[in-house]
């Protein structure tokens, strides 16, 4: 089993990273992790080559994520919210997801063949509302071939209580790791 995550927050040793990382912990197989903030891919340009071309004409680190997005059999998108939306980053990182869109739309090509199953961990200490980021999040999933997606995990009020001490979270992530492991 392989699993893509994509890591969305800014801080290293945050609340995210932290959920992150007892995932990660317990994860049966193998996994990469994608982080928003640190990794060398840019965003999409807008340059069109996608709607004749397969692929993407930007030559960065995205190029090995496209090809473990064909071969993983799951994907976790993790971020703290920012304004009830997923971080800046990771949307960068989203929209280079604009080749699957073309593939579909303009080329009329099925570009990634074997489903996925998809989760959504959502962090965050403001007002709660998590609609608009977990839409985002699984119009993401979607774009890379996860219509089976597990129900959003999220600690809120992590102003006040780490996430890693929310028994919700945790209960949460662990209904992650059996929906993954599941092989129906």
């Amino acid at each position: 089993m392989k699993t893509l995550i994509f890591n969305g927050s800014p801080r290293i040793n945050g609340d995210t990273v932290s959920l992150i990382n007892k995932f990660t912990e317990k994860i049966a197989g193998e996994y990469r992790i994608v982080d928003a903030y640190r990794c060398n891919i840019s965003p999409c340009l807008d340059c069109r080559y996608c709607r004749k071309n397969n692929g993407c004409s930007i030559n960065d680190e995205m190029q090995e994520i496209y090809k473990y997005i064909q071969e993983c059999d799951n994907i976790l998108i993790a971020s703290p919210l920012y304004f009830s939306e997923l971080t800046g980053k990771l949307l960068d990182v989203g929209s280079r997801l604009q080749t699957y869109f073309c593939a579909r739309f303009f080329r009329k090509e099925e570009p990634i063949t074997k489903s996925k199953k998809g989760a959504v961990i959502l962090v965050g200490g403001g007002d709660g509302h998590i609609d608009n980021a977990y839409n985002t999040a699984c119009m993401l999933l979607h774009h890379m071939n996860c219509y089976n997606i597990h129900d959003a995990v999220y600690s809120h009020d992590t102003n006040k209580r780490p996430a890693i001490d929310d028994e919700n979270a945790l209960t949460g992530l662990n209904g992650i790791l059996e929906f993954f492991a599941d092989k129906e």
